[in-house]
C-alpha cells in the first residue's frame, strides 16, 4: 500500500462544515468590522462572554515563554474583540499559572471546566505538561487547544478533545531540516536535549531523520531541564563530531550557550541550535560573540527579514514588539518570538470554528470540534502570521513552513525556508473515529 503522507482534507458532504465556509470564518471578524453599520457587541444587547481558560506557565521553567503567551494573547483577544467579539459575545481570558507542573496543569483544567464555567482551554506549552492535563480534559470533555510543538498530539496517545492546530510539531519540523543539516554542515551529528518528552521528540526523530539523508547521530547527550551549569557534559562530545545539534529550554539557555563557547572557543565543529536555546535571550548578549556563523530553526524569524510581510508588520506592532524581536517599550526584553505566534493563531482558530459551528455554549463543544477538524488549509494572512499551513483534522496536527537562519554579526539572517510538504509525514492515528 503507498504510504499516505498528505493530510486529511475534509469530509463527505454533510458530514462537517466545508472548507469554504471554514476558511470564511477565519477572515469574517474582520471583514464584518469593515461593514457599514457594524455594530459592536458592547453597543449591541448584552450576553455573556464567551471564556477561554488560558493555562498559562507563569511560573517554573516555562515562565520565559508563559510571559511572552500572556501578551500574545492579550493582543489576539483585544483585536478579536475590537472587531466584535465571537458570534456578537466579548472573548473573556481566565488564565491560571500551572507552574509548568503536569500536576498542577491538570488541576488548573478542571478548574477551567468546573469552577470557571470555560467554553474551551487553551495555550500550554510545555510537552510534559500537556501530557499530564490532555486525560483531564478528555475526561471532563472541555476542549484543550494546546500551544506546544510535541508529537504527543498527531501520536495518538491523547484524545479527540486535545487539538494543535496552531503551530507544527517537532516531527515535522526536523524532518522538514534533517535535508539541509546534511547537505550544508555534515552527517556526523551529536545532540544535546532537555530530558523530557520534548527533547525526547528531538532524540529520537532527528535521529531517523539524518539517518534517511546518509547520516547518523553519534552521540546523544540529554540534560535535565533545570540544570544550571553544563560544562560536565561538553567531554562528552566525539572528537569526530562534524554537526553539533541543540536545544534547551528553561532559565538556564544564556549559560547553556555561553559555556558552549567557552569550552570550544574558536576551534568548533558546525552548530544548528533550536533557537530554544536562545528564546528572550538577545543575540548580541556579550559571551555569544561565537555564535557569528552558526545555525538555528525559528519558527518565526525574530528579526524582521528583507522580505518581511505585511502580516508579520502587522502582528509586531499589535503585539507590541519592534525589528529585533523585542518589546518596543524595553529593547532589553525580548520575546520568545519563534513560538508565541501560536497564541494567536490558534485563538484565531478557536474564533473560526465557533464561527463556523454556531457555538453557544457547553453544549456545543462537540461541534466546535468537528468544525475545527474540518478545516483544511490555512492561508498566510494576519490571523496566520507566521505563513500558510495545512490543517490534518483526523491527527489534530498542523503543518506548515520551518525557517533556518544564520546569526550573521548581531543579526539573524534567514537563510532557508522549508515547504510544507517537507514537514509532512504518515497519519499516526484518526481521532475522528474516537466518539465525542
Amino acid at each position: 500500500m503507498a504510504e499516505n503522507k498528505t493530510p486529511s482534507r475534509g469530509r463527505a458532504a454533510g458530514a462537517a462544515p466545508s472548507r469554504r465556509s471554514v476558511l470564511a470564518g477565519l477572515g469574517a471578524g474582520a471583514a464584518l468590522a469593515a461593514s457599514p453599520g457594524f455594530v459592536r457587541y458592547s453597543q449591541a444587547q448584552s450576553s455573556a462572554p464567551i471564556k477561554i481558560g488560558f493555562q498559562v506557565h507563569r511560573t517554573g521553567i516555562g515562565a520565559a515563554y508563559g510571559r511572552w503567551y500572556d501578551r500574545t494573547t492579550s493582543a489576539a483577544v483585544k483585536l478579536i474583540n475590537d472587531a466584535g467579539g465571537i458570534n456578537g459575545r466579548p472573548v473573556e481570558i481566565v488564565a491560571e499559572d500551572d507552574g509548568t507542573d503536569p500536576k498542577r496543569g491538570s488541576e488548573v483544567v478542571e478548574k477551567f471546566a468546573t469552577q470557571h464555567e470555560c467554553d474551551v482551554a487553551y495555550g500550554t506549552l510545555f510537552s510534559h505538561v500537556v501530557i499530564g492535563s490532555a486525560p483531564r480534559a478528555g475526561e471532563l470533555k472541555i476542549p484543550y487547544f494546546v500551544v506546544s510543538e510535541g508529537h504527543h498530539v498527531a501520536s495518538g496517545m491523547l484524545n479527540r478533545y486535545t487539538l494543535q492546530p496552531g503551530i507544527t510539531d517537532v516531527k515535522s519540523q526536523v524532518i522538514a531540516m534533517a535535508p539541509w543539516v546534511s547537505e550544508n554542515l555534515g552527517k556526523k551529528v551529536t545532540m544535546i536535549f532537555p530530558d523530557f518528552a520534548f527533547g525526547h521528540n528531538h532524540r529520537d526523530f532527528f535521529s531517523e531523520a539524518i539517518a534517511a539523508q546518509g547520516g547518523e547521530v553519534i552521540e546523544k547527550i540529554a540534560i535535565p531541564p533545570t540544570e544550571s551549569s553544563f560544562f560536565k557534559y561538553f567531554p562528552k562530545i566525539p572528537r569526530e563530531t562534524e554537526v553539533l545539534y541543540h536545544v534547551m529550554v528553561g532559565p538556564g539557555v544564556l549559560t547553556f550557550v555561553k559555556e558552549m563557547g567557552e569550552f570550544y572557543g574558536s576551534n568548533r565543529p558546525q552548530i544548528f541550535g533550536f533557537i530554544d536555546s536562545l528564546e528572550a535571550v538577545a543575540i548580541d548578549s556579550p559571551g555569544l560573540e561565537f555564535l557569528d556563523g552558526t545555525y538555528f530553526w525559528e519558527g518565526m524569524p525574530r528579526h524582521a527579514q528583507a522580505d518581511q510581510t505585511p502580516y508579520d508588520k502587522f502582528y509586531r506592532e499589535a503585539v507590541g514588539v519592534d525589528a529585533r524581536g523585542a518589546s518596543v517599550e524595553d529593547s532589553k526584553d525580548v520575546s520568545t518570538y519563534a513560538h508565541m505566534f501560536g497564541c494567536w493563531e490558534t485563538l484565531n482558530i478557536i474564533k473560526a470554528g465557533m464561527e463556523t459551528s454556531g457555538y453557544r455554549g457547553p453544549q456545543d463543544r462537540p461541534a466546535l470540534i468537528e468544525a475545527v477538524e474540518a478545516m483544511t488549509e490555512f492561508p498566510e494572512s494576519q490571523a496566520h502570521p507566521q505563513g500558510a499551513k495545512i490543517f490534518n483534522g483526523k491527527t489534530h496536527q498542523v503543518f506548515g513552513h520551518q525557517y533556518i537562519s544564520q546569526v550573521q554579526g548581531a543579526d539573524l539572517v534567514k537563510v532557508h525556508t522549508t515547504s510544507m510538504e517537507a514537514g509532512l509525514y504518515e497519519d499516526e492515528v484518526d481521532y475522528t473515529e474516537r466518539p465525542l
